[in-house]
């Protein structure tokens, strides 16, 4: 089942109980692949009692360093955000973004939808890393959710597209990794700085630019192939040091 390839991704949870009650909300609509960026403490014994019989989505949870570990073989992942930052995404809602995910999933992609800490949320970092940003409609009066009830939401959308028989037209390929992405960028770089390619209008801005546009694009794994050789080619046009 697509729910499967879908995995719920912590930042810095900074109380324990609030894991806990992340995996009963997963467990309630079907997910059980946790992952766990830097927990202030994990595992505790309250995350276990606000589990409330989803121990074993706790027993199988992964702890990371760093999100692009925790990321590394996701085709598509998804921040989750109360806000927009500088360079915004255009955010899309749960039910719209949910029927994305569950679609990449059946196409044979690992999908990571991302929550920041508790307190600041994702930060441009983390972002960074995301192909989209999923906002919750809220009241304007009162639009603090808790993270449970935020993983709660997110997971019944997916719940529900997952239960869809309409799916998206399959892609040839997969979707590139979130690993493969950074390699790219690496490469990118390199030959920005090879060429002497001057960001003179963006304010240092450029990479963060480029990485919004291939994100958005969601890059298979063709595709990025052929990315990746046009720089290569680009690579052995330059001519060798102390040549004209």
């Amino acid at each position: 089942m697509s729910l499967s390839s879908i995995r719920i991704v912590l930042v810095e949870t900074s109380h324990p109980g609030n894991i806990g009650a992340v995996a009963r909300a997963m467990k309630n609509m079907g997910l059980s692949a946790l992952h766990l960026v830097r927990p202030k403490e994990f595992p505790h014994a309250e995350a276990t009692a606000r589990a409330s019989g989803a121990d074993d989505v706790l027993d199988r949870a992964i702890v990371h360093d760093s999100l692009q570990l925790a990321v590394a073989d996701c085709g598509l992942v998804v921040g989750t955000s109360a806000r927009q930052r500088h360079i915004p995404f255009i955010p899309v809602e749960p039910r719209e973004c949910a029927t994305h995910m569950i679609a990449s999933a059946r196409e044979g992609n690992n999908v990571a939808v991302v929550f920041g800490s508790e307190r600041s949320g994702l930060q441009n970092a983390e972002l960074a890393l995301c192909n989209k940003l999923v906002t919750i409609p809220t009241s304007d009066v009162y639009s603090s959710l808790n993270i449970a009830m935020a993983v709660q939401i997110i997971a019944y959308e997916l719940l529900l597209a997952a239960r869809d028989s309409v799916s998206r037209m399959e892609r040839d390929e997969p979707l590139a990794t979130a690993d493969e992405m950074e390699r790219f960028y690496r490469h990118l770089q390199t030959v920005l700085t090879d060429t002497s390619f001057r960001d003179y209008a963006d304010n240092g801005q450029v990479m963060t630019r480029i990485r919004r546009l291939f994100n958005r694009a969601e890059v298979d794994q063709n595709e990025m192939r052929i990315l990746r050789g046009i720089l290569s080619a680009v690579q052995g046009k330059r001519p060798s040091p102390g040549t004209q």
